[in-house]
């Protein structure tokens, strides 16, 4: 008698943006181990290679999402899953008063534009294909409550009805859109001066790691365990969102 694979995601495919580290590296890596044929991308080639295949994209530009998409799909052939987890590095300099045209154009151009058309577009691949796909948007507790960092929060809190209104349109062809909320994941684009007090205020005593957003998501994109969640929005930030924490003014 064969023995059947007991891995959550055995033949998908799967694209992921903001893959060189950071939360994007975390849920690549999870999503491979558990059977995914996975494909990353990012600004830079990331550190160390862990057997995952890499696109080098630049997702600011105004035809980045196109060309990563178009390159995407002649390597993998289909996208079953797709992950939105880039997001430029963020400064605690970048406050209301202070940040600058520049610095808000990359940020939203990341965050909500590449990752409505990215999501859009694999959206329109599978329902072509036929394909009962999954979409994870990664937000940030941020959408909803402010971070001295403007542009940020806005492009997060626009990508959670991005997530939203793609979920209502795509889920009656077996497609599911969900989003993602970190709370303080050290790494990658987060940048805190004061990760001592925000740590103080988080009910579980710790900040979160790549891996604790990643074994979430994996969750959420399998059929096992995530097969009636639809346009839904997965806080995982140890209880972080149960405070009033909002980082001081720098």
């Amino acid at each position: 008698m064969p023995v059947m694979s007991m891995k959550l995601l055995e033949g998908e495919r799967a694209l992921i943006t903001g893959c060189a580290g950071g939360i994007g590296r975390g849920i690549a890596k999870a999503l491979k181990a558990e059977g995914a044929l996975v494909l990353g991308s990012d600004i830079a080639a990331p550190p160390a290679a862990d057997g995952i295949d890499f696109l080098q994209a630049d997702l600011a530009g105004k035809d980045g999402w196109k060309l990563l998409l178009d390159d995407a799909v002649k390597k993998l052939g289909t996208i079953s899953l797709f992950v939105h987890a880039a997001s430029p590095r963020r400064l605690e300099v970048d406050t209301p008063l202070s940040v600058s045209e520049e610095t808000w154009d990359s940020m939203t151009d990341i965050n909500l534009r590449s990752g409505f058309f990215l999501a859009r577009e694999v959206g329109r691949h599978m329902r072509d294909n036929k394909i009962k796909g999954r979409i994870i948007l990664v937000t940030s507790q941020h959408r909803e409550t402010p971070r001295n960092l403007p542009h940020y929060s806005a492009s997060k809190a626009g990508l959670t009805m991005v997530m939203k209104e793609l979920a209502r349109v795509l889920a009656p062809d077996g497609i599911r859109v969900n989003a993602i909320a970190p709370g303080a994941i050290p790494g990658g684009g987060f940048v805190a001066n004061n990760l001592a007090e925000l740590v103080s205020q988080i009910p579980l005593g710790r900040a979160g790691t790549p891996d604790d957003i990643a074994q979430v998501a994996v969750a959420i994109l399998s059929e096992r365990f995530g097969r009636y969640v639809v346009g839904t929005t997965v806080e995982v930030d140890g209880g972080l969102g149960l405070t009033s924490w909002i980082p001081a003014k720098a």
